[in-house]
């Protein structure tokens, strides 16, 4: 594949921790970047997305991302699958990876086209390498834990499982995806165990999330997976025929002159599928991998403000901020503007100079609602 070819010889130290797939190359990792991230408005927007944007740290949650997995794959061996308005900026932070494995999707079509089609330019020349797809806008804490959990996983993905690395839930989320494992050992390697999964459960009620967290047989499912390309493929081609038929197509066609009419053609008319519906959970092998690893998905403000140091009265943000008798607030300020609280507790101050967004902590979540709004109102600038 152009832009995907090794560039000299890897140090001994790089070689470390690298994962061999079954043909000899090396561990292949895919990083499907798309949405907006709404529920992080207004400072998170369609032109520049949570993903792209500096939250956890001094870098982007994508650059950390890419810093994770270079313990797995090299920069040659990662792609990126984004939109077309992402591409300059994707291209901009990540110089170390190759501008041909930054990958355009014309439109959003959901996971699993965007991922299906990184399997399938993979494969054309290297049928039966192992590849792993994780989101670009999670945070982990462990990443000795984390390459652990790959390592796992990649052994039994290795026998044709399609594996998903389960996280070992701390507390019970409504909003998340569920994994049920069952005892039946499918792989077990010095770096941990993968089972047999059972199921998937989309948000369950807080009454059944309880039950998943007491039964410890439960994982959230964090998108995180590892698989055969060719496995990949082969399901497919069983449950998504035509969208394998159309990923085949643009596939071939990707280093002719006609890739972009192709793609294009092929792209417009496909239907949004995510890989855990369309594939996971209808596949014939899957397993997970249960891990801790210190996970968040950095979904809203509230979950934000979880994972940044705060004060004693446990506030939190960005910006400079006085606080008078309050607690547990998260503001966060791209201006000048001073944000000063009193007497408040348990909100949340996003302040960018264009928009002003004030929220009960326990709202979070609703936040996507304003940007909804917006756009119902054409104020598409804000959005």
């Amino acid at each position: 594949m152009k832009g995907m070819t090794e560039d000299g010889a890897a140090t001994a130290q790089e070689q470390a921790g690298r994962m061999e797939s079954p043909d000899g190359g090396d561990f292949w990792a895919v990083i499907p970047a798309g949405g907006a991230g709404t529920r992080l408005w207004p400072l998170s927007r369609a032109a520049q997305p949570k993903f792209l944007l500096p939250l956890t740290g001094e870098r982007s949650l994508l650059q950390q991302t890419v810093d994770r997995l270079s313990a797995v794959a090299r920069p040659e061996h990662t792609l990126v699958v984004c939109g077309p308005g992402h591409a300059v900026e994707v291209s901009r932070q990540l110089p170390e990876v190759p501008t041909a494995n930054i990958v355009v999707e014309p439109l959003p079509r959901g996971s699993g086209a965007a991922i299906g089609l990184a399997a399938a330019l993979i494969a054309r020349e290297h049928p039966t390498a192992v590849m792993g797809s994780f989101a670009a806008d999670h945070d982990v804490v462990d990443q000795a834990a984390f390459v652990r959990a790959v390592h796992a996983a990649a052994v039994a993905a290795r026998e044709g499982w399609l594996v998903t690395i389960g996280l070992t839930p701390t507390r019970p989320k409504t909003g998340y995806g569920y994994i049920e494992r069952t005892d039946d050992e499918i792989a077990r390697s010095e770096h941990g165990v993968a089972y047999r999964a059972e199921r998937f459960v989309e948000k369950p009620a807080l009454a059944q999330a309880e039950q998943f967290v007491t039964s410890g047989r439960f994982a959230w499912n964090a998108s995180m997976f590892i698989w055969r390309v060719d496995t990949l493929l082969g399901e497919m081609e069983r449950l998504l025929p035509t969208l394998h038929g159309a990923l085949m197509r643009i596939a071939g066609a990707w280093d002719g002159p006609d890739r972009d009419a192709v793609l294009a053609r092929e792209w417009s008319a496909l239907k949004d599928v995510t890989i855990d519906h369309g594939v996971m959970e209808h596949a014939a092998k899957v397993a997970t991998v249960p891990a801790s690893l210190g996970w968040s998905d950095v979904g809203d403000w509230h979950g934000l403000g979880e994972l940044l140091e705060t004060d004693d009265e446990g506030n939190c943000g960005v910006g400079e901020r006085v606080m008078i008798d309050s607690a547990r607030n998260v503001v966060w300020s791209t201006t000048r503007t001073v944000v000063t609280l009193l007497g408040m507790d348990d909100v949340i101050v996003v302040n960018t100079g264009d928009a002003l967004m004030i929220a009960r902590r326990d709202r979070a979540q609703d936040v996507r609602h304003i940007v909804g709004e917006l756009k119902r109102r054409a104020r598409l600038e804000l959005t």
